[in-house]
């Protein structure tokens, strides 16, 4: 199994919050505190997902904000808005089984791509923890933004 690396692209701000998360094992980190302009500090969950990459083989880690769903969690393949799937997403197609760390558990799962009604039941429930989730569905124009289940194995 190769090593777990960022991705090279990532922001300085995301690998500062992906070392607090994994130098604190999870005790730090896990919930993520933001300042947006006109709004108060929020807190939003976050876990950290590892996926295997679908060219390379290599495996990557993502800090993405997250809900629950049952047993489950989801998190959100928005890329900002961007008008292309990030990568993690398209790894995740490609290679389902995933590791995720949530706060101080560490578990594998499976992802799959929400659809239909429990697609909008858990895209409204995301909308409701980060709000900037409805901007991004905006800019992304007629990519419809995918909301990625997380099934324990």
């Amino acid at each position: 199994m190769s090593e777990v690396r960022l991705a090279p692209s990532m922001p300085k701000w995301m690998r500062d919050h992906v070392e607090r998360y994994l130098s604190s094992g999870g005790t730090d980190g896990h919930m993520y505190t933001i300042t947006l302009p006109g709004t108060p500090v929020k807190a939003v969950p976050s876990l950290l997902l590892t996926t295997t990459g679908r060219k390379s083989g290599d495996r990557y880690l993502f800090p993405l904000f997250y809900g629950r769903a049952g047993d489950s969690y989801f998190v959100i393949a928005s890329k900002g808005g961007a008008p292309e799937h990030p990568g993690w997403y398209r790894n995740i197609l490609a290679h389902p089984e995933v590791d995720i760390q949530v706060g101080t558990t560490r578990l594998k799962a499976r992802a799959r791509t929400a659809a239909g009604e429990e697609r909008a039941a858990l895209w409204a429930q995301a909308v409701d923890v980060w709000p900037p989730f409805a901007d991004y569905q905006r800019r992304a124009a007629s990519r419809e933004i995918p909301v990625v289940v997380l099934d324990p194995v």
